[in-house]
């Protein structure tokens, strides 16, 4: 089966797909999402088999509209209605309690809870809306790969093993959305993301960070909390921002007759380029937005296109704000590896 490139004037053909129990890759603005009707448990258990995804890693369940949410969630009411109000359609996840038995445990990972997201795309909620169903959406690639940010990036990962792309053009934040936990007293943030925590703070009162280590035997709560993630096949090692030592893990890798890839702002490309073998910009000079839009295609680039590379350089920012986002990506997909 070759993998079918939807349009945006196909969302029919599509819909019609997901309808009976196929995948469709669908564009999100945080990345490529996996779709599948999250009411059809042979349809969702697809979704694991074509990403390699471990059974217990929940699925988030996107929507189209705060009527989707209501007949798998209590009461949705409070601060999950404030949120919902001030964030959606955007980049936020919510972590809610769901009915018992309204919702499979293939979506849930067996838990009491479910992720739910509307995404700020309109390509997708008509996809959602014309389909009438909620869709289930994993970022659209091989498990512990890069998150996909173009449907190119889908089709090297998935062609043959799922129906169609839905073709929207790159996405415009291109890291997952932030996940917030709403079942417990105090709202916690799963995986931070493009929406910060003073930003929520400010809609919902105090919120904190989810500090503990997901055991071996424990289900997540959350994708990106437990298994490996973002990973290339080329090792990847950061610069730390403060210590600027670019020019000594260039000097250090060519005396290991390695060669380098270098992903950073314009302004470090332009001093050390000449002295690498690729490279990959994040966009301009402290422009955190941009920097956030491009490390999971530069991560992909470098590792796609230039498969001969021994290592790649990977500016870090300071993790404030949403920069906390882009260092939780950039340290899974180094393994926590600083040069």
């Amino acid at each position: 089966m070759d993998t079918k490139f939807f349009t945006p004037n196909q969302i029919d053909q599509a819909a019609q797909a997901i309808r009976k129990g196929e995948l469709i890759a669908f564009p999100t603005e945080t990345v490529y999402g996996l779709g599948a009707d999250a009411t059809n448990e042979a349809a969702v258990k697809k979704v694991y088999l074509a990403k390699g995804r471990p059974s217990d890693n929940p699925l988030i369940v996107h929507i189209d509209s705060l009527e989707r949410v209501i007949p798998f969630v209590d009461n949705f009411s409070g601060k999950m209605a404030k949120l919902a109000e001030h964030f959606w359609p955007g980049p936020l996840t919510m972590v809610l309690p769901v009915k018992k038995g309204s919702i499979s445990a293939s979506v849930t990972g067996g838990l009491s809870t479910a992720g739910f997201r509307m995404p700020n795309n309109t390509v997708t909620r008509q996809l959602i809306a014309k389909a009438g169903v909620p869709i289930v959406g994993p970022s659209a690639n091989s498990s512990g790969k890069p998150s996909p940010t173009t449907a190119s990036h889908v089709y090297h990962d998935l062609n043959g093993k799922i129906e169609g792309i839905l073709d929207d053009g790159p996405a415009t934040v291109g890291l997952e959305s932030t996940v917030i936990d709403l079942s417990g007293d105090i709202p916690l943030i799963l995986r931070p993301g493009v929406i910060t925590k003073s930003q929520i703070e400010a809609v919902v009162g105090k919120v904190e960070y989810d500090q503990h280590l997901v055991k071996e035997s424990e289900t997540p709560k959350s994708p990106g909390m437990k298994y490996k993630h973002y990973s290339p096949d080329v090792e990847v090692q950061m610069i730390d921002a403060k210590k600027e030592n670019w020019q000594e893990a260039i000097r250090y890798a060519k005396n290991q007759n390695k060669l380098i890839g270098l992903i950073a702002d314009a302004s470090i490309l332009k001093r050390f380029q000449t002295q690498v073998d690729a490279t990959y910009s994040l966009g301009e000079e402290h422009q955190m937005d941009q920097a956030m839009q491009h490390l999971f295609a530069g991560l992909r680039a470098l590792d796609e296109k230039v498969p001969q590379l021994d290592i790649v350089y990977v500016q870090t920012f300071s993790e404030e704000e949403s920069g906390l986002a882009y260092m939780n990506r950039l340290k899974k997909a180094a393994a926590q590896n600083f040069f």
